[in-house]
């Protein structure tokens, strides 16, 4: 039976060096969350060091809360139950509060207008009604496929309806994704910091997650380069566009760099284009970049509202099949109704009215955020219903975060998309799209104002 043996940095106390390693081993992925950390004398024996310089370095570790000793069973990398990645983006909703945790669209009244027009639209048609009514065939779908397709290509989003499945929204096609593409404990890379979604998929799934820095053109294609050469992972998940919470957008010139190197070491890509930016803010596409291993992922979420659960995935027509087993398995298919309603509001003019109304009241929200926070370390993408801030001096995100809640504004620490143990810068991100309108942004925008500029308590008190 063989044991993870690490190798040893020369430098410095052996018990040090190998606590360095167990700590590198847990971010790049090769010690996952619930794995059992080696016997302590067995390791001791395969490194030619002492049981007490391993003791030690376990204690180091579980001081920094990456791993548990279990008394009669062993040492565990921590494990986050499935779901938790979510908890610090949702909460329970309370009178006064202005909630700022979720990526929601703005709100407007043309929403449940044009909802209930449809839907009337559709009690009317027999020939909606029959498809409605029956259990969906891919088949019979096509006409749905072809609305996406249509409407995608005047967003500048050329697809093929052939290489579309219609999937209940981004995080059904994140689950296919996983679900077709890899097998338990297979490697799934992402982001140091990435959406809560994906991280809480890949651990329902058994998948390692594998941490990769990234910078102010996106991710650091020459760290992914080393990780995989010493971590081999299957795909990368990735949000090119509007970065998810740091609003980075990928450069033209990292996507070159990350194509090529995908097809070099021949994993896939997928990429999440759920957060759909205004046509001229956008770069290329991966998956027009490279075609034969990119799924792209899309839903109607953050353009005509979060409870209509439809989208599609664009994938390489040879892993369709695939992806359409994992979708049959996990729900037999998605609701005909919904993709109904999504298409027809997507071919009318007004889905484009009303995202042409977003773009505006995203830009008017922004304008409000740069000039209450303009002092302070703050980026906004345009289009983009987030910011994300860099707190100043020594706040802390999880004291300042329970701050604002108790004085009625919620919002989202870094924590929350932090990838394996990477640790998490003191940030938070501010969804400016979900308040319910733009007098309780400023209230919020007021409040959290106030509560960066007092002076922030320090970080070690002497009890």
């Amino acid at each position: 039976m063989t044991i993870w043996i690490p190798e040893l940095s020369e430098n410095g106390p052996r018990y040090r060096a190998l606590a360095q390693a167990i700590e590198r081993a847990i971010d790049n992925g090769e010690l996952a969350p619930g794995d059992k950390l080696p016997p302590q004398r067995r390791l001791a024996d395969a490194l030619g060091v002492t049981v007490g310089t391993v003791t030690r370095a376990y204690a180091l570790v579980e001081q920094s809360g990456r791993v548990s000793a279990q008394v009669g069973s062993g040492t565990y990398v921590h494990r986050q139950e499935p779901g938790s990645a979510f908890a610090d983006v949702m909460g329970t909703s309370h009178d006064g509060l202005v909630d700022l945790g979720m990526s929601l669209p703005p709100p407007h009244p043309e929403r449940q207008a044009t909802l209930g027009r449809l839907m009337s639209e559709i009690s009317t048609d027999p020939a909606a009604l029959e498809q409605a009514i029956h259990y969906p065939l891919d088949d019979t779908m096509a006409t749905h496929r072809q609305r996406y397709a249509d409407w995608l290509g005047h967003q500048g989003l050329a697809v093929d309806p052939e290489e579309l499945l219609i999937t209940q929204g981004g995080m059904n096609g994140i689950a296919l994704a996983l679900s077709a593409l890899l097998s338990p404990n297979d490697r799934l890379a992402a982001e140091a910091l990435s959406y809560p979604g994906v991280i809480s998929a890949a651990r329902q799934q058994s998948l390692k997650m594998v941490a990769i820095p990234f910078d102010d053109e996106g991710i650091d294609v020459a760290a992914l380069a080393a990780r995989r050469e010493r971590t081999p992972f299957r795909a990368l998940y990735l949000m090119p566009e509007h970065h998810n919470p740091t609003t980075v957008q990928l450069s033209e010139k990292r996507r070159e760099a990350l194509v090529a190197l995908a097809r070099e070491r021949d994993f896939w890509l997928i990429e999440d284009g759920v957060m759909h930016l205004p046509n001229d803010a956008r770069g290329t596409p991966l998956y027009q970049l490279a075609p034969e291993r990119t799924i792209l992922l899309f839903s109607v979420a953050k353009i005509l509202g979060g409870g209509l659960r439809s989208g599609i995935m664009r994938a390489p027509k040879g892993v369709l099949e695939p992806l359409r087993i994992s979708l049959r398995n996990q729900c037999w298919a998605p609701p005909v109704l919904m993709a109904e309603i999504a298409g027809r509001w997507l071919t009318s003019n007004d889905a484009d009215r009303l995202l042409s109304w977003q773009f505006e009241e995203l830009e008017a929200r922004q304008a409000m955020v740069r000039e209450a926070l303009g002092d302070f370390d703050i980026t906004m993408r345009r289009g983009g219903f987030y910011a994300w801030l860099v707190l100043p001096g020594e706040h802390r995100a999880a004291r300042l975060v329970e701050t604002l809640e108790k004085e009625g504004v919620r919002v989202a620490p870094a924590e929350a998309f932090c990838v394996g143990s990477t640790a998490a810068p003191q940030a938070i991100r501010i969804c400016l799209s979900a308040a319910p309108d733009r007098g309780a942004l400023a209230q919020a925008l007021s409040v959290i104002v106030d509560a960066l500029s007092q002076n922030a308590p320090p970080r070690w008190q002497t009890v």
